[in-house]
């Protein structure tokens, strides 16, 4: 078994969080990922401190694992240049940069496509490269708010704002990134042409407002927030037990027969105010107040038990710690370990996708700054004693 994108070479210009994920998961995937961090300092992710293993950044030991590391000046001729012949035997060019930033450079879309008529660009920003906000910077908290996710996030219309607590927006833009790009790989491999990609944080929060985007489509008004309830249907949330807190998921009326039978309150199947989601819908505040009150009487474990026993959808509220610890993550490879060079072991998110015939790649540790240049300069044709010159001048690190 091969890895899908084995072959497919990737120039990841980006940095910290959107661009990274889009990177980590075509190295998952195979691709062989080539990040090109700025000099000096490197990825910003890099002072994302702490926490720290052996003076690394976590933060960037777990975006940017499985990739080889540059360290290249753009600001220098010679480092454009070097650029310019990574470009000309790669696939695709990954960047997260303002607008305008690399055409600034001299290596917009149009100088890489003359060099390589098959690159796929692949541009990363607040908002995308059109419209309005095109020139403005983004980032996740900003982008959380201006899609309409913070109105539809935290308790109440009567609280204070909420993001989302992961940076939402980053991540998504990344995994639409990569969605893209495998897109555009596909093109050219009917018809041989490469193309630009263009996707935004903007867009990453407001394809998480389906729903609430459907009902103020349907009604011209803007839903709230829940808490942990469901815009559509009920109950669908956190409830809390005797010690802790879980989750239940009687989202339709098979599952709400469930969760009746399972607490001992099939007679509730009689009233008219809980007979349909709808009326669910209009008695909630009435209807978590009666399920408070039998869930409060057993802990959480005793009503899991009870819960998985009926079939009915349910879950703890874990913290992360908890959720490493799971039986579920560790059958799935989802917290994994990884050598660094220098930091030795860290705790890194595995990948999410499994196939039945194609492999992923063995994940390796995050690269120092600088760590694999030599060996990418030598993959593009240089000669030591040129690697030795730009070394000696700072054109790469």
């Amino acid at each position: 078994m091969t890895a899908s994108l084995k072959g497919i070479r990737v120039l990841e210009m980006a940095q910290i969080m959107a661009g990274p994920t889009c990177g980590l998961l075509l190295a998952d995937l195979g691709a062989e990922v080539i990040k090109i961090e700025k000099t000096p300092g490197g990825d910003d992710t890099r002072n994302f401190l702490p926490p720290e293993i052996n003076g690394e950044s976590a933060a960037f030991m777990m975006m940017n694992r499985n990739k080889k590391g540059i360290a290249l000046n753009l600001k220098d001729k010679d480092g454009i240049e070097i650029f310019k012949t990574m470009v000309k035997n790669s696939d695709v060019v990954l960047e997260n940069f303002r607008k305008g930033t690399l055409e600034k450079l001299g290596v917009g879309y149009d100088v890489m496509s003359e060099i390589n008529p098959k690159i796929i660009l692949c541009e990363i920003s607040g908002y995308g490269r059109t419209g309005p906000y095109a020139d403005k910077g983004g980032f996740d908290l900003v982008a959380q708010g201006m899609s309409g996710l913070m109105s539809i996030t935290g308790e109440s219309k009567d609280k204070p704002p909420m993001k989302v607590g992961a940076p939402i927006t980053d991540i998504t833009a990344g995994l639409l990134a990569a969605s893209g790009i495998l897109a555009a790989l596909v093109h050219r491999e009917k018809t041989g042409e490469g193309q630009k990609v263009d996707t935004s944080l903007y867009e990453a929060g407001i394809v998480h407002t389906y729903w609430q985007s459907a009902i103020a489509g349907a009604t011209g008004e803007s839903p709230g927030p829940l808490g942990s309830a469901h815009p559509l249907t009920a109950p669908y949330q956190a409830f809390k037990t005797k010690d802790k807190w879980i989750t239940v998921g009687a989202s339709n009326q098979n599952t709400w027969l469930m969760l009746l039978k399972a607490i001992g309150r099939e007679d509730l199947q009689e009233n008219e105010k809980f007979s349909s989601n709808l009326n669910r819908k209009q008695n909630l505040k009435e209807l978590v107040d009666i399920l408070n009150e039998e869930l409060i009487k057993k802990t959480s474990s005793e009503w899991l038990k009870i819960f998985d026993d009926n079939g009915l959808p349910c879950g703890p509220i874990n913290s992360i710690t908890d959720m490493f610890k799971d039986p579920q993550t560790i059958e799935r490879e989802m917290v994994i370990e990884v050598d660094n060079k220098k930091a030795g072991k860290s705790t890194a998110i595995g990948m999410p996708i499994k196939f039945s015939k194609s492999k992923t790649e063995k994940s390796k540790g995050a690269p120092n700054l600088g760590e694999h240049t030599k060996e990418v300069m030598q993959i593009f044709g240089y000669k030591d004693d040129q690697i030795e010159d730009f070394y000696n001048r700072k054109v790469i690190l």
